[in-house]
C-alpha cells in the first residue's frame, strides 16, 4: 500500500515547485516508508511513498512505460495483474517490472480510459500521458482506497491519498462548507464527494476524473461502475450457499498473494471468521490472526476469536487493550485530517498497531454486514416499511405527523414505549426513515446544535438529501436492496473503510479486503433479499455456507462490535477534558453552536440524567479537527 500526490498546471506548462511537492509527499511517509520517488516535467508533478509488497527490488514510482510518455504513481492491488500482464504483451507491450503497477500504464495505451474496466482490485491512482496532453485520476468501485483533489485559484490542480497532502499546499482553501458539517455532525463523517472544505473533494467511488490541459473549468468525475443489484439467477439457499463458498475461497485466494508476512484480523465474528476458514484451507502454513481483547468482560469478545484460532491452529496473537485506553484522543483529528466521530477508530487503530507486529499485509472481514445485510437496522427499517405500507405518504405525514408533535417525548423509555418515535418514523418517507436510523445526531436535536447564523448559511439544506441523491439513481426498489445501496454509498466509504484505511496506514499495514471484491458484491448484490435477511437472521446464506466451517456459537451469536464505554468516560475520566473543549474557545469561535445548548448537553450527560455520547463525542472530534486545521 502507498501515498501518491501530485500537482498539474490546468492552463499552462509552468515548472512545478519540487521542494512543495516533495512536503506533500513527506505528509504520507507512514503509507509507503519504503521508498520515494517524484517526476517532475513542465506542468507536471507527481510523487509516491511506497510500501512494497510484490516485486520487492522493482516496482519503484512513478513508473514509466517503454518510451516514457506515460507515466503512473498508484495505490493498491490489482489482484488480475497477471492475467493483464500476460494479455498486454501479446498485444505488443514490453514489461520490465514484475508488479501490478506496471499494467496500469500499458492498460491505459491498449484501453484508455476503459482500462479501469479491467482492473480487479483496490485502487487509486493518476497516470500522466504527454502525448494527449491528458492526466487521469482513478478511484476503486468500492471506495477502499482514496483520493483527495482540489482546483486552486491559480489554475493549478492538486490531489493526494489523503487530505493532509493537499494541506501542505499554501494555496489549498481552508473555508469550511456549512454543508459538510451538517453532513458530519448528522452521519459522523463527510459523505463523498465533499469534504469538510469548499473547494476540496472525494473521487467517489467507482469514478474516473479525465483533466486535459487548457480546457477551461474541470469536467465531473465518470461513473464507470455501480453495484447492479440484477438477479444473480440463484434462488435456491444450498446452492446459493455453495457458490458463495467458492466465490469467497476465490476472492481469498488471489488476496494472498505477497512478498512479504500476511495475515487476517480475527475478531471472532462471521465475517473475520469465513475469511480466516478460507485462508487456512489455501495455506500450507498456519495463519497469521491478530485479535484485541478488553479488560473488562463485558466489552471482551476475544474467547470467540480464540475458537476459531483453535480450530485453524492459527499463529494467534491478542492484545488486551483497557476499556479506558483513550489516550489516542489526540492522535485521531491528524489521522483523519476531517472530523471522524466513529469512536471504533480506536480500537481499530490498536489492532492494526498489533497485527503490524507480524505482518505486512492483513485480510479483514469488512463489507460483509453492507453486503449479505447484517446490521440490525436492516430488521427494524424493514418492520417500519411494513407499517408504512398500507397507507400513502400523505395521509401518513398528516395524521402520524400530528400525532408525534402532541405526544410528550420520552427517550428515556424502553423502545416499545415510545410512541413518539413511532408515530415520526410512520409519517416519513422510507428514505427519510432510514436517515432517521442511521443518523448519530437527530434532526431535531442538530436544530438546536447549531446557532441562527449557521443555520441560516445552510439555506434550508438537510443531511438527508446525501440519501435522497443516491436513492434516486438506486437500481433497485426492494426496501432491504435500497438501504444497502445507501449505506454502501455511504456508510461502507466514509466511515468503515475511511476509518480502517487510515488506522492501518499509521501502521504502515496494507488491509485486503474479499467481501467487497467487486464481482463477488456483484453477486451477492443480486441474491433474492430473503436470502441475505430472513426473519432475524441476517447474512442468512453466509452463515448456512459457513455451517460446515466455523462452530454455530460463532455464526448464530449477537455480535457486539467494537463497543467504546464513551458514556461512562465522560462521566469518569474524561469528564473534565471533555467539558473544557466542547464549551471551550475554539468551539464557541467557531461560530456553529448554540452554546447555551452544549452547555445543556454537557450538564445533562454528567449528572446522568441523560445520555448524549454520540453528540458530545462528535463534538469532541470536531473541536480536534479545529485544533489542527486552524493551527
Amino acid at each position: 500500500m502507498c501515498g501518491i500526490t501530485g500537482i498539474f498546471d490546468l492552463r499552462d506548462r509552468q515548472p512545478i515547485n519540487r521542494s512543495l511537492l516533495e512536503a506533500m509527499n513527506e505528509t504520507q511517509f507512514h503509507r509507503g516508508p519504503d521508498e520515494g520517488g517524484v517526476h517532475l516535467e513542465p506542468g507536471v508533478g507527481l510523487a509516491h511513498r511506497r510500501l512494497s509488497i510484490i516485486d520487492l527490488s522493482g516496482g519503484q514510482q512513478p513508473l514509466f512505460n517503454e518510451d516514457e510518455t506515460v507515466v503512473v504513481t498508484y495505490n493498491g492491488e490489482i489482484y488480475n495483474f497477471p492475467e493483464l500482464t500476460a494479455e498486454l504483451q501479446q498485444a505488443g507491450h514490453r514489461f520490465r517490472s514484475h508488479c501490478d503497477t506496471e499494467v496500469i500504464v500499458h492498460a491505459w495505451e491498449e484501453w484508455g480510459e476503459a482500462c479501469v474496466q479491467r482492473f480487479r482490485g483496490m485502487f487509486a491512482f493518476a497516470v500522466w500521458d504527454r502525448n494527449r496532453d491528458t492526466l487521469f485520476l482513478a478511484r476503486d468501485r468500492l471506495g477502499i482506497k482514496p483520493l483527495y483533489y482540489s482546483a486552486l485559484a491559480d489554475g493549478h490542480l492538486i490531489f493526494g491519498s489523503e487530505l493532509k497532502a493537499l494541506m501542505a499546499h499554501p494555496g489549498m482553501p481552508r473555508h469550511m462548507d456549512p454543508h459538510a458539517v451538517e453532513d458530519y455532525f448528522a452521519f459522523g463523517y463527510v459523505p463523498e464527494p465533499r469534504s469538510i472544505f469548499r473547494g476540496v473533494h472525494k473521487l467517489p467511488p467507482g469514478h474516473t476524473l479525465t483533466v486535459r490541459r487548457g480546457q477551461g473549468n474541470l469536467s465531473e468525475p465518470r461513473e464507470y461502475w455501480d453495484i447492479p443489484f440484477g438477479d444473480s439467477g440463484v434462488a435456491d439457499a444450498a446452492n446459493a450457499a455453495e457458490e458463495l463458498t467458492a466465490r469467497l475461497r476465490e476472492a481469498v485466494d488471489v488476496r494472498m498473494v505477497a512478498e512479504v508476512p500476511l495475515g487476517a484480523f480475527l475478531s471472532g465474528g462471521v465475517d473475520s471468521s469465513a475469511v480466516v476458514a478460507m485462508m487456512a484451507g489455501l495455506s500450507d502454513d498456519p495463519v497469521r490472526t491478530s485479535s484485541i481483547g478488553f479488560a473488562d468482560p463485558a466489552y471482551d469478545e476475544s474467547r470467540y476469536a480464540r475458537m476459531v484460532a483453535e480450530r485453524y491452529h492459527t499463529d494467534h496473537r491478542t492484545q488486551e487493550v483497557d476499556p479506558d485506553d483513550f489516550a489516542l484522543l489526540d492522535r485521531l483529528s491528524g489521522l483523519y485530517d476531517e472530523p471522524f466521530a466513529d469512536s471504533s477508530a480506536l480500537p481499530t487503530y490498536r489492532v492494526c498497531e498489533q497485527a503490524r507486529q507480524q505482518v505486512v499485509v492483513a485480510l479483514s472481514g469488512d463489507g460483509g454486514d453492507e453486503n449479505l445485510a447484517g446490521y440490525r437496522r436492516y430488521r427494524h427499517h424493514l418492520a417500519e416499511e411494513r407499517l408504512r405500507a398500507p397507507l400513502p405518504l400523505g395521509l401518513r405525514r398528516a395524521v402520524f405527523g400530528t400525532l408525534a408533535r402532541w405526544y410528550p417525548k420520552a427517550d428515556w423509555a424502553p423502545r416499545p414505549f415510545r410512541a413518539r418515535a413511532t408515530f415520526q418514523a410512520l409519517a416519513r418517507d422510507s428514505v427519510e426513515g432510514y436517515f432517521q436510523g442511521v443518523s448519530i445526531l437527530r434532526d431535531d436535536l442538530r436544530a438546536h446544535l447549531f446557532s441562527p447564523a449557521f443555520r441560516r448559511s445552510l439555506q434550508g439544506y438537510s443531511a438527508v438529501e446525501v440519501l435522497r441523491r443516491h436513492a434516486a439513481r438506486a437500481p433497485t426498489e426492494h426496501p432491504l436492496s435500497l438501504v444497502q445501496y445507501l449505506d454502501m454509498k455511504t456508510y461502507l466509504p466514509g466511515d468503515i473503510l475511511t476509518k480502517v484505511d487510515r488506522a492501518s496506514m499509521a501502521h504502515s499495514l496494507e488491509v485486503r479486503v474479499p467481501l467487497l471484491d467487486h464481482q463477488l458484491v456483484e453477486w451477492t448484490s443480486g441474491l433474492s433479499p430473503d436470502l441475505k435477511l430472513r426473519g432475524t437472521e441476517g447474512k442468512y446464506v453466509l452463515k448456512k455456507a459457513m455451517e460446515p466451517y466455523l462452530p454455530e456459537e460463532i455464526l448464530y451469536r449477537r455480535k457486539k462490535g467494537f463497543a467504546v464505554p464513551v458514556a461512562e468516560w465522560f462521566r469518569g475520566p474524561l469528564r473534565e477534558r471533555m467539558r473544557a473543549q466542547v464549551l471551550g474557545p475554539r468551539i464557541a469561535d467557531s461560530g456553529i453552536f448554540d452554546m447555551d445548548y452544549l452547555k445543556t448537553l454537557v450538564d445533562q450527560h454528567t449528572s446522568g440524567a441523560r445520555d448524549h455520547s454520540p453528540a458530545l463525542w462528535s463534538l469532541l472530534m470536531f473541536e480536534g479537527f479545529l485544533a489542527r486545521s486552524t493551527a
